[in-house]
């Protein structure tokens, strides 16, 4: 049986840490969320506060605690959004062709041809609602792309298949066809591009809410890493913890699709 690659277990590894932390953290913490001391911002890290204070006294640990729930939070209700639009589109105009594949040609074209980010900051300066729904919403408008192209190409060789026109010639139905033939076949690419896509996302969500187009309401690591930019001089951990926080994720996250890759490659 072929061994996963160590940088899936690696991957996996930081992911599960950082979500075990993010869901169960919290009831371990000392401070609450709403807890602050004004006596004591932007303090750096001592016993008791191992990560030290943000700019409104409030301890950096929770805040960073709290934020990987937004983080993880977003990240997976838009790629499971990306994925049910994208995989739909992409079999749609795979399966059928003709002026679908077309109308799907330039839809994706039009997407495509701008920078991804550039285009969730203009759509996310355009609403500037700062809620949760509406920012799984804009970077769900954007991501889906990704996911239909995918599904799109492996079903264009799929429908090829001997397997797939057998069941075509003995009347098999559409849908039967994608629940039995073409659909368990996609689930190895999309697992792939969903973790990458994963990463994507918190990159995204961070950004916004680094440039103050993010969650309003919500701790955000990046939003805490804008405050530390502006005290980077005098109090470095408001911007280094946030941005290692950040930066674990993500690479956990593509040592998990690199893993991944890897071990479902037929080859």
């Amino acid at each position: 049986m072929k061994k996963k690659p160590a940088g899936f277990w690696f991957g996996a590894g930081l992911v599960c840490f950082v979500a075990l932390i993010a869901f169960v953290g919290p009831f371990f913490l000392s401070e609450k969320l709403s807890s602050f001391d004004l006596s004591q911002r932007i303090h750096g890290p001592g016993p008791g506060h191992w990560f030290g204070f943000d700019e409104e006294g409030r301890d950096l640990l929770t805040l960073l605690v709290y934020g990987a729930r937004v983080s993880l939070g977003v990240s997976l209700l838009t790629v499971f959004f990306c994925m049910l639009v994208g995989t739909l589109a992409g079999l749609i105009a795979g399966y059928f062709g003709g002026k679908l594949e077309s109308l799907f040609i330039f839809v994706t074209d039009i997407i495509l041809s701008f920078p991804s980010i550039l285009l969730i900051i203009a759509l996310a300066a355009f609403l500037r609602e700062g809620s949760l729904f509406s920012l799984i919403v804009i970077l769900s408008a954007v991501g889906w792309v990704g996911y239909a192209r995918v599904v799109r190409g492996q079903v264009l060789s799929l429908k090829e298949r001997d397997f797939v026109k057998a069941a075509t010639g003995m009347g098999a139905g559409t849908f039967r066809i994608w629940r039995q033939h073409l659909f368990p076949n996609l689930l190895a690419p999309l697992m792939i591009q969903a973790t990458f896509g994963m990463a994507g996302v918190i990159l995204a969500e961070s950004t916004l809410s680094f440039l103050g187009l993010g969650v309003s309401n919500l701790p955000s690591w990046g939003r805490l890493m804008d405050q530390g930019v502006q005290y980077l001089l005098v109090a470095p951990h408001l911007a280094l913890f946030p941005g290692l926080a950040i930066a674990g994720l993500i690479m956990g996250f593509h040592f998990l699709g690199d893993g991944l890759r890897d071990y479902l490659d037929v080859k």
